[in-house]
């Protein structure tokens, strides 16, 4: 069968969104006006979630060896950030001093400065991180702030399968369940449950609403009706929240809330009209993104993480649009390249873990 390119497609603009939004968000603190640090927001995680539902199927080994495969990738990846980590600030400590290391890692701001510098490697963090509890990472914080979304992904798409697989004509019973959840919880914000649970209950709905549109595609005469109803969910939104909700797009959005759902249907609806209806019929660089995305997720929390070097001095030297452009280019390209050395890192690890594998074998 055919690889769908759309997917890959979609897959890498989504990709190509998260990078800008981590530009505005982290960095971007600095200099990037408010207004669009929001309006970054609108092609979001939510995406992957939904084109998760659209390529997975029901067949349970098939699915838990990709997970298998990504754990084994997700490990490789930290244990590398571990290290580059550790020998970071040994360096640091070294070559120069704990004061050095400090203000080093104040260029990040207070909230992300690293606040216990040894020369004892933290091993519990390492471990921590191979079971999904994202302590920081110091030297690239990002990293770990990203990191929230593959704990879900991981949670989705084993009881996405089991659900497909065991329940294949009560779909949309367990649909409508996500969605009776999410409006209580919404409803009823203090019986919010924290943890996960709030996390799952939306975007479940969303990637078993991709699983059920897989092959089919939205008539056309029904496009306008549903970016109707998406504005007037964002006219609803303002009208009842005010307008001040705005800038609580992002605070709504761990866990999700209201505002924040709202916010994602017109990405959502934009990727269901397209889907089977825009063809991509060669593979080309956005395509080639969305073909190693976990590489670029990976890669990308690195990359956002330097470019704080470049911004702290430039902030002050240029209008904060062209800094913008500029930091999100290079945010890019530095993206790319870590991303191809983190692929060639993983064939490395894949091949120490066979080798392992033969030796003991015997």
């Amino acid at each position: 069968m055919n690889r769908d390119l759309y997917i890959d497609f979609a897959k890498g603009l989504a990709t190509l969104s998260i990078i800008f939004i981590h530009t505005a968000f982290w960095s971007g603190q600095f200099y990037i006006l408010p207004e669009v640090r929001v309006f970054s927001l609108v092609f979001d995680v939510a995406l992957f979630y939904a084109l998760s539902g659209i390529t997975s199927g029901s067949n349970i080994e098939k699915t838990l060896y990709r997970l298998l495969k990504l754990q084994i990738t997700y490990m490789i990846f930290v244990t590398l950030l571990f290290f580059l980590d550790y020998f970071f600030k040994i360096f640091g400590l070294t070559f120069f001093s704990l004061e050095w290391l400090q203000s080093f890692y104040s260029t990040f701001g207070s909230k992300y400065s690293a606040t216990s510098i040894s020369t004892a490697p933290q091993w519990q963090n390492l471990g921590n991180w191979y079971l999904h509890e994202y302590s920081n990472a110091d030297t690239f914080p990002v990293v770990m702030g990203s990191f929230w979304y593959l704990k879900v992904y991981f949670i989705l798409t084993v009881f996405g399968v089991l659900i497909l697989r065991f329940f294949p004509k009560h779909v949309n019973w367990f649909i409508g369940i996500c969605i009776a959840l999410t409006l209580i919880f919404n409803i009823f914000p203090e019986i919010y449950p924290s943890g996960q649970v709030g996390y799952v209950a939306f975007y479940m709905t969303i990637f078993l609403v991709g699983n059920r549109m897989r092959g089919k595609t939205i008539p056309t005469k029904m496009i306008p009706v549903l970016y109707g109803l998406v504005a007037a969910a964002l006219v609803w939104m303002f009208w009842y929240f005010g307008d001040d909700v705005f800038f609580k797009i992002n605070k709504k959005k761990f866990p999700p809330q209201t505002a924040y759902i709202i916010w994602t249907f017109f990405s959502l609806t934009t990727l269901f009209v397209l889907y089977n209806r825009l063809k991509i019929t060669k593979e080309n660089f956005v395509t080639h993104i969305g073909k190693n995305a976990i590489f670029f997720y990976f890669g990308q929390g690195i990359s956002s993480s330097l470019v704080y070097f470049l911004v702290v001095p430039m902030k002050e030297s240029m209008p904060w649009w062209v800094l913008m452009v500029l930091i999100y280019v290079i945010n890019v390209i530095l993206a790319f390249i870590i991303a191809t050395g983190l692929k060639k890192f993983d064939a490395l690890g894949w091949k120490v873990l066979e080798f392992l594998r033969k030796k003991t074998a015997q």
